[in-house]
């Protein structure tokens, strides 16, 4: 298991700062005890050993974490943002010693513009309340995590979280016009503006976009939004192995279709998925593609037709199509609740790798031959239409060789995924849980770059310190 850990500050710089920042923000919910604090010290990286932080601090304005990170600036006290927790490689864990900052206390959504499809808002707002707000104008926000009912839309920034319609419409950083951010002296910066075109100097909207509270909080977003597209028009296709599927989507990409939704789902995830939900799929088949189309009526049909036609040139075993919008639900709630699924199986443990989708089949292919060699269960599934996959490690939790074992699987399909020309992260960021594998994947010259950065806008490297770039 990992753990966090930091060189805390000594007890009486600690008591200083806390003095100071009652002083100065006398209405700030300000949590000490450890028996409040304990509920905020991890994310959903569950096999991660949080640090105990010094408080827990909710502010509701820029101008209080402004004051927070001037103050923690001058008294040398680390600062970890957190949303909503729904994070997956330990952005949000908890250090020792450090302030954590939770943002969902600032979940307002400042302007909407139907004219210029842009909306501001403030970072504590949900995924799926901000998608709430804009349906009634026609509007929507494409990003959609499997957790959009449960995570933040600062979140969502600080890890340029993708999700189920990432093949057609992108991932966070495709929506996001500009930013207010605050940095570790406690300082205000925007970034980008209101505008489709904007290459006024570097681009530091881009920059924050991705890195995890290590340069900065974001305070307030300007986020690009489009029209509603027409309701999905959904499908199944059901393969003997994984390896078909794979080589499916291949096929489908090649025929020039680009549905909205290309999930994939492997045979003990399927398996799991029935198990824990009941909703009627195929026991006998090795893997699974759910399809869907955004398309108007007439051209979803077309896509769907020839995504058919793509799965049945390698075989598949059954194709279904959703006949109304509630069967359509159900499906794509089954991929949903795959990772729940799982977890119902065992100890489950959920990476994030990427590769070229041309080599979606070879990277499958790799993973069932690491869970032969090492004897771990693994449940595949994930977003096949850009190459991203949640392989899914579940450890019998009375196996004291479990944790070993999860740890070599994990280390084999890493140097796999990497000799496919892939990452090892695809939409979960780096954190903790993959830092040790950013200078084999980037390089030295690159990480050393990223320190320059870090160093340059954080020179105390209070933000979040060890996640993403190791400590020195």
């Amino acid at each position: 298991m990992s753990h966090v850990t930091h060189d805390a500050p000594d007890a009486t710089l600690q008591a200083t700062f806390l003095a100071a920042l009652r002083t100065a923000l006398p209405d700030l919910r300000l949590l000490t005890d450890g028996a409040d604090t304990d509920a905020y010290r991890r994310d959903m990286t569950a096999y991660l050993q949080p640090g105990m932080p010094l408080g827990v601090a909710f502010p509701n304005s820029t101008t209080e974490v402004s004051t927070i990170l001037r103050l923690a600036s001058e008294h040398r006290i680390p600062v970890v943002p957190r949303g909503a927790g729904s994070g997956l490689s330990g952005g949000a864990a908890a250090i020792d010693g450090a302030l954590t900052v939770v943002l969902t206390g600032m979940d307002r959504i400042l302007h909407i513009d139907p004219d210029d499809l842009y909306v501001v808002v403030q970072p504590g707002i949900m995924n799926a309340a901000l998608g709430r707000e804009l349906a009634p104008q026609g509007l929507f926000f494409p990003p959609d995590p499997a957790s959009f009912e449960f995570c933040s839309i600062g979140g969502n920034l600080a890890e340029n979280a993708g999700g189920l319609r990432c093949v057609k419409y992108g991932v966070t950083r495709d929506y996001v016009l500009g930013l207010e951010v605050v940095l570790a002296d406690g300082s205000v910066i925007r970034t980008g503006g209101r505008t489709v075109k904007d290459v006024m100097g570097y681009d530091l909207t881009q920059l924050f976009v991705g890195s995890e509270g290590t340069l900065g909080i974001i305070t307030e977003a300007t986020l690009r939004v489009l029209p509603m597209p027409s309701p999905n028009r959904t499908m199944l296709a059901f393969f003997r192995t994984a390896t078909d599927a794979g080589r499916a989507v291949s096929g489908i990409t090649r025929a020039g279709v680009v549905p909205v939704t290309l999930e994939l789902m492997d045979r003990f995830t399927i398996h799991a998925v029935e198990a824990a939900l009941h909703v009627g799929l195929p026991a006998d088949a090795g893997a699974m593609l759910l399809i869907e189309s955004d398309a108007p009526e007439v051209v979803a049909d077309a896509e769907l037709d020839a995504a058919a036609a793509a799965c049945r040139a390698v075989g598949a075993l059954r194709i279904d199509r959703a006949g109304t919008a509630e069967e359509a639900d159900a499906l794509r709630e089954a991929r949903r609740k795959a990772h729940w699924s799982l977890e119902r199986a065992g100890v489950a443990r959920m990476e994030d790798v990427g590769v070229p989708r041309s080599r979606a089949a070879e990277l499958i292919a790799a993973i069932e031959h690491i869970t032969t060699e090492t004897g771990v269960p693994v449940g595949v599934f994930g977003h096949a239409g850009d190459g991203n996959f949640h392989p899914t490690f579940v450890m019998d939790p009375d196996d004291p060789e479990g944790e070993r074992k999860v740890e070599e699987a994990r280390a084999r399909l890493f140097a796999a995924v990497l000799e496919l020309g892939g990452t090892v992260s695809g939409e979960h960021g780096t954190g903790l849980v993959k830092r040790a594998w950013l200078e084999r994947q980037r390089g030295a010259d690159h990480v050393r770059i990223l320190g320059a950065i870090k160093t340059a806008l954080d020179p105390l490297g209070i933000l979040n310190p060890g996640k993403i770039l190791a400590l020195d």
